[in-house]
């Protein structure tokens, strides 16, 4: 419900945006497929890749490791662990997606996210998201709260043939 009326805002406030929620230029088609994939199955999972979240000394923020090979067709479990002192999130998509998703947080920093593609962790909390890379290419990832990409929380995604 909650997510509805923060849609409702939003289509009202700012007529035709990206919903956090629904059609990225990713764009949500066919069972939640995705251009960069869609929710895997616990049962094909090939291996899992750790991924922390954190802020460092000098006040950059970042993902370890900052870029991810995976081979097409590939369902892998991305464990995220935020060893931070602040909220971070990680969204996965084509980099036009971000980068859109990135000005619409800008605009509305309090969203919240209920895609598969992404996480919200608070200090401390550890999740993951299993996810199977459908098509080959190059895709991104990110934190979007606001100042955290400009703080170098991002990364690259090879999905090869």
């Amino acid at each position: 419900m909650k997510r509805m009326m923060i849609a409702a805002m939003m289509m009202a406030i700012v007529p035709g945006a990206a919903l956090a929620e629904g059609n990225h230029s990713g764009g949500h088609g066919e069972a939640g497929m995705m251009e960069i994939g869609k929710p895997g199955e616990t049962s094909k999972v090939k291996r899992t890749v750790q991924i922390a979240m954190k802020e460092k000394d000098d006040g950059g923020m970042v993902f370890e490791p900052a870029s991810l090979s995976i081979k097409e067709g590939e369902t892998i479990r991305l464990k995220f662990t935020n060893k931070g002192e602040v909220d971070h999130e990680f969204v996965m998509d084509v980099h036009e997606g971000i980068m859109e998703h990135k000005a619409l947080m800008e605009k509305f920093p309090e969203m919240e996210h209920a895609d598969p593609n992404s996480i919200k962790l608070a200090p401390g909390a550890s999740g993951e998201i299993i996810w199977t890379f459908a098509k080959a290419g190059d895709f991104g990832f990110a934190c979007l709260i606001p100042g955290h990409y400009d703080s170098g929380m991002k990364g690259d995604i090879s999905v090869a043939h």
